[in-house]
């Protein structure tokens, strides 16, 4: 029997009041449990960090303190700096072997034996360290063996209690990280049955977004209901909080996963394939897991877990010393833009931030204010008669961005970054969007005053479609490759960039 197509077309339709309707309300549902929370998922991981420096250090100083062989008061100072670089070994250890994921917290019995070995590695480590430094007359090899026994037993307790308390506090889910499942049906099904099966899966799924009509992916699966289309997902994610998407296509569907993760890896989440349903089983190592689902990683959120706090925290920090030491040359340049032409000092103008929200930067005024272009839908060119006398000036030696520090202690760019570009800016006579494939996954981090393309020449004028493609592939490098010291090595190269730069105008 063939279906009527009209019918069928009509069933697939989504009510966009409807999606709308259902984003505020799971928005709200999941707002009201982050409320009950009286510490974030951030504040479990730094707990978890003090704890394992207080243990290690605290078992190391008990097991000194009962050993016979201890000389009080004689040797302290060697036995706390030894316990001090033990602490930042173990601490590195766990970090780089990704023991203070969330859910490794949650349910540490999951990577016991990567756990186990860290610590084992760091005293292998300490105890070849007593022997390159000759340290054997300060250190007792006694007490530092006695002291990785004792201390091992402690910390596997310390890490399993601590992962009870989470737990018990994570029982309304105000720790969860908000999912999406992509596709529907009973894939779909046989993956909420999983992660609801799961002692603890540290996920809170917010809803399905499927292509299919609801008389092949049902518009309800287990109380989880379908939001919208695929190609609605990525307004969804701009609009609300969602830290991770759950493809549940079969992993045999390579030209529609294809499809799919084409759309969705301009997103600034964590983009996971469900492995369940496959027959092809791989190592526990091939796998990353929600609760009991197994997952191949197809995208990674960008800077990781932490990054993006570390990030924010030194964008802030160098900035506010910025604005005091050139506070000279912002009065200065501010006192020439307002006597060279008539208007106000500082140029507002709208541009994609991150996850390509709307935000509002600051620059010193570069041109005539009966001539200025707020949305940049005609870029400045040489000799562009717009552009004041000062405002050649500034905008050659970058002068009229400074302002945009204000912006970095809003929190609204970064330091570092892509640079943000106004919303109509062109590359020739087309918008950027639609002259570089996957542009918008350079809004998958803040904006920078400075950036990877700039120091590499990549800055000014964008006549052809070469110019911005270069441009949007030092951002994608930049943020697949992101450091701290990537930060600052940027940073330090701006000045000199700046001062050979021959083609802002």
């Amino acid at each position: 029997m063939k279906s009527d197509p009209s019918k069928l077309k009509q069933t697939a339709r989504i009510d966009p009041t409807r999606l709308k309707v259902d984003a505020i309300q799971v928005a709200k549902t999941v707002e009201s449990k982050a409320n009950k929370a009286w510490f974030s998922a951030r504040s479990v991981v730094i707990v978890a960090v003090l704890l394992d420096v207080l243990g290690t250090v605290g078992s190391g100083a008990l097991t000194a303190y009962l050993y016979p062989g201890y000389a009080s008061g004689a040797n302290w100072l060697a036995y706390s700096l030894f316990m001090a670089w033990g602490a930042a070994l173990l601490l590195t250890s766990l970090f780089v072997s990704r023991c203070y994921a969330f859910g490794v917290l949650l349910t540490p019995f999951r990577k016991l034996s990567t756990m186990i070995a860290s610590w084992v590695t760091t005293f292998v480590v300490l105890l070849a360290s007593v022997f390159l430094l000759k340290a054997g007359s300060e250190l007792s090899r006694v007490w530092l063996v006695s002291w990785a026994a004792s201390g091992l037993f402690f910390f596997v307790a310390w890490r399993m209690g601590y992962g009870e308390f989470i737990r018990h506090l994570n029982q309304d889910g105000h720790f969860n990280k908000r999912g999406i499942l992509v596709g529907g049906g009973g894939n779909a099904a046989h993956v909420i049955n999983v992660i609801e099966n799961s002692q603890e899966s540290g996920i809170t799924l917010l809803g399905i977004f499927d292509d299919r009509a609801d008389n092949r992916a049902p518009a309800e699966i287990k109380n989880l209901r379908k939001l919208g289309k695929i190609d609605d997902l990525v307004d969804y994610v701009r609009s609300n909080p969602v830290d991770t998407l759950i493809v549940t296509l079969p992993t045999t569907a390579e030209t529609r996963l294809a499809q799919i993760v084409d759309r969705l890896w301009i997103l600034p989440v964590n983009i996971r394939l469900s492995a369940a349903s496959q027959k092809l089983r791989y190592t526990n190592q091939s796998y990353s897991y929600i609760g009991n689902l197994p997952c191949f990683n197809l995208y990674d959120k960008p800077l990781g877990e932490w990054g993006p706090l570390l990030k924010d925290v030194t964008d802030k920090i160098i900035a506010f010393f910025a604005i005091i030491f050139l506070s000279p040359v912002l009065l200065a340049t501010a006192f020439a833009v307002r006597m060279d032409s008539k208007g106000p000092v500082l140029f507002k103008q709208k541009r994609y931030g991150f996850n390509n929200e709307l935000i509002e930067i600051y620059k010193f005024r570069s041109m005539y204010t009966d001539m200025s272009d707020a949305t940049a839908s005609q870029l400045v060119t040489k000799g562009d008669p717009r552009v004041t006398k000062v405002g050649r000036f500034i905008r050659r030696t970058t002068l009229d961005e400074l302002p945009q520090l204000f912006n970095v202690m809003k929190g609204e760019l970064s330091l570092v970054g892509p640079r943000p570009h106004a919303t109509q800016a062109k590359a020739g006579s087309a918008l950027y969007e639609n002259v570089v494939r996957g542009y918008f996954a350079r809004h998958r981090v803040k904006p920078g005053l400075t950036g990877w393309a700039q120091i590499n020449g990549w800055r000014g004028e964008t006549d052809t479609a070469e110019k911005i493609e270069r441009r949007v592939e030092c951002d994608l490098y930049y943020i697949e490759n992101w450091s701290l010291t990537f930060d600052l090595y940027i940073l330090a190269r701006t000045p000199l960039a700046l001062i050979s730069a021959k083609n802002a105008y």
